[in-house]
């Protein structure tokens, strides 16, 4: 059967650097390859900070996702694979923001809507992921507006600055840089904007971008190529680019702690790293990244607890409800598919008898009309029964009865990709015809 299927890489069993070795190339590159893979139907790719998850609809997703993983060069020790109901449940948890590493946290929300949405204009996606991914942002939106769960949440950025009031004691009267003005950079931003520290810096590849920040926040913009001048005056530097090459390179963080007396903080939150790790060896200079700011996550999981408890029940309120909805889709497909097989025969019919009429007499618009309604209505009346029967077994889950309706009838012929031919439906050249053909039959949405 033709379901969904995730592999999934996050924080909770790969660090930082093995999330990185996972992931090759674009959004672009990866979607493509998974696309044109025959046995993928459908596919959405998130890539965040501190996850890698991959959903494909397939008849054979097991095998694809495995064979993927073993492309990526990924280790199976930090991939976590799920069939369709754990996918589902997995995918509603993540909107709503219990997996993620601070629980509750809104950043995951919009970037499951903005990576979905790249995936759907890519045109990867089709009914199965789509009912999927638009179950999960609504689900997201009613955890976060009948829970508490995000209510005095921090984001991973804002986390970063929690950690290094952690390690500083407090940011009054420090001097902070923030490299990125990305969604990350600008959380990071708004949190220090809360805290009596004594200077803001944006550093930003495009300018403009981190003068609008800065004069949001009340900070002063830096050029991304100047930011050596600003170094050796930081306090705390906050990293979270796209940039796939360092920003600071030992080199330029060694040139800045020349004679320094004091700690230098660099918090590196980007995907890929943004700081090269051999700086934790020079003198007076201290590096956190991602995997620092499970500490927060731990006591932030302690402190909402019992929201999240709600959140669950209310993930599995959905789960029911969009369960059913796959079911009732599953009963439309057929029903949709029986209807059609039934007209064509009903129009074929009603010309073959217009045609012989019309050898005796003349056969005007009148008596055309009332051939139609006649074949019309008959047709209707018969399937009346067993569309109700079928949406019946669709809510029961009796996929069963569902597969022998299908059978008998013949229907869903586009989902024979692949698979074995059913028995009866088809000759052998129209099948070849037909698999070479599905994949564009399978790309037109609903």
């Amino acid at each position: 059967m033709t379901e969904i299927s995730s592999m999934v890489i996050s924080h909770k069993k790969a660090k930082v650097e093995e999330m990185e070795s996972a992931w090759h190339g674009d959004l672009d590159g990866l979607l493509h390859n998974l696309y044109s893979h025959e046995y993928v139907y459908e596919c959405v790719v998130l890539k965040t900070c501190n996850r890698v998850e991959i959903y494909v609809v397939s008849p054979k997703s097991s095998s694809v996702l495995f064979s993927f993983a073993k492309e990526m060069g990924a280790s199976t020790h930090i991939i976590d694979f799920y069939g369709h109901d754990e996918s589902l449940e997995h995918l509603l948890r993540l909107s709503g923001g219990l997996e993620s590493m601070i629980v509750g946290e809104d950043q995951i929300l919009g970037q499951i809507k903005d990576l979905y949405a790249y995936s759907k204009k890519a045109g990867t996606t089709g009914k199965i992921l789509d009912t999927a991914f638009e179950k999960a942002i609504q689900v997201g939106k009613r955890i976060r507006n009948e829970t508490r769960i995000n209510k005095g949440s921090v984001s991973i950025g804002s986390a970063a600055v929690d950690l290094a009031e952690d390690i500083f004691g407090g940011l009054t009267g420090k001097s902070v840089l923030v490299i990125g003005a990305g969604e990350i950079g600008v959380l990071v931003a708004k949190a220090l904007a809360e805290k009596d520290i004594e200077a803001i810096y944006i550093a930003n590849r495009t300018f403009k971008k981190a003068e609008e920040i800065a004069y949001e926040l009340g900070g002063h913009a830096v050029r991304l190529d100047d930011i050596r001048g600003y170094l050796p005056g930081a306090d705390v530097v906050i990293s979270g680019t796209g940039a796939p090459h360092y920003i600071l390179t030992r080199e330029i963080v060694e040139e800045a702690v020349k004679g320094r007396d004091r700690k230098l903080l660099l918090i590196d939150i980007a995907n890929p790293r943004d700081i090269e790790e051999s700086v934790v060896e020079l003198e007076s200079v201290e590096l956190c990244n991602i995997d620092n700011l499970r500490v927060i996550s731990e006591r932030t999981l302690k402190m909402r607890k019992e929201e999240a408890k709600k959140a669950e029940a209310i993930i599995q309120e959905e789960i029911r409800l969009l369960n059913l909805q796959y079911k009732r889709q599953k009963a439309d497909r057929l029903i949709s598919e029986l209807y059609r097989q039934v007209y064509d025969v009903r129009v074929r019919e009603r010309q073959k008898a217009v045609n012989r009429l019309c050898a005796y007499h003349t056969i005007g618009e009148i008596e055309t009309e009332v051939l139609d309604d006649l074949t019309h209505s008959i047709v209707n009346k018969i399937l009346a029964e067993p569309t109700k029967v079928l949406r019946q077994a669709a809510e029961l889950g009796n996929e069963e009865f569902l597969d022998v309706v299908s059978r008998v009838f013949c229907l869903e012929k586009d989902k024979v990709k692949f698979e074995k031919i059913k028995p009866g439906c088809t000759n052998d050249q129209a099948a070849v015809k037909e698999q070479a053909t599905v994949k564009e039959q399978y790309a037109v949405k609903d």
